[in-house]
């Protein structure tokens, strides 16, 4: 499903919102003004803002998720500077990400609750989950306010040979760290191709809260991907179920 429409113009890039959700044009232009200013060069510069509309430079690159081998340091550092850029008095004006963990676990739980049975190994990874979800309060312990991308996938990271950057924030938000790490640890685009782990500096509280975290993004993809379609290789949706399965072991 396209929640929006992109078209090139040179060296600028229109993108029109056409999902109908409010609020993707502005958390995008929000990010790209954030970005321009705190850490330039990271993403793609701000040129117009309008009614679910925004045109932005246009970045070279090529996606990691079509390259054979990440560069694993050139995007840890990539996202340890988007972390990093917007200083704390300014992000706590940051409207939280769209998607916050509190609000998927609610997600998920009513999802669990319509959940038709499908096979042995999905329905187990659905009750377990549920179980884990109706104890799970994530409250604050080991959150490390960030500017957040909250979106891991990898298409969204641009390669030029030099250097990892960033496109497409219109999830974006203040967040933290472990959540951020987690979402992008178990985006199916890290894992359908093969698996690589990042190594992010974290403390222990926050090492914790990761844990607990990639348990949520890892049963999110098991609803997500629960009537696969052509995008993925046949068999992604039962990995899935093996990794939510592993998660919660």
């Amino acid at each position: 499903m396209q929640t929006h429409d992109v078209q090139i113009d040179g060296d600028l890039v229109r993108k029109r919102f056409i999902d109908g959700k409010p609020g993707g044009a502005e958390r995008e232009w929000r990010a790209l003004q954030l970005l321009a200013e705190h850490a330039p060069g990271l993403a793609p510069s701000p040129v117009e803002y309008g009614t679910d509309l925004v045109v932005m430079s246009r970045i070279e690159g090529t996606p990691l998720f079509l390259l054979p081998a990440v560069p694993e340091r050139e995007l840890v550092e990539a996202v340890d500077r988007l972390h990093g850029a917007v200083p704390r008095q300014v992000l706590d004006r940051v409207p939280q990400r769209l998607w916050p963990v509190e609000r998927i676990r609610d997600q998920l739980l009513v999802w669990a609750g319509r959940w038709r049975p499908k096979n042995e190994l999905a329905d187990q990874a659905v009750a377990e989950g549920a179980r884990w979800l109706s104890g799970w309060e994530p409250g604050e312990r080991g959150v490390r306010p960030v500017f957040g991308a909250s979106d891991g996938n990898r298409a969204n990271f641009l390669w030029d040979g030099v250097r990892v950057r960033i496109v497409d924030f219109e999830e974006s938000g203040r967040s933290d760290r472990a959540t951020e790490v987690a979402e992008m640890a178990e985006h199916v685009s890290c894992w359908v191709r093969g698996e690589s782990e990042l190594c992010f500096e974290l403390d222990s509280a926050e090492e914790r809260r990761l844990l607990e975290c990639r348990r949520l993004f890892a049963l999110m993809w098991v609803f997500l991907l629960k009537d696969e379609g052509p995008r993925n290789p046949p068999g992604t949706f039962m990995r899935a179920v093996r990794r939510a399965l592993d998660r919660l072991g």
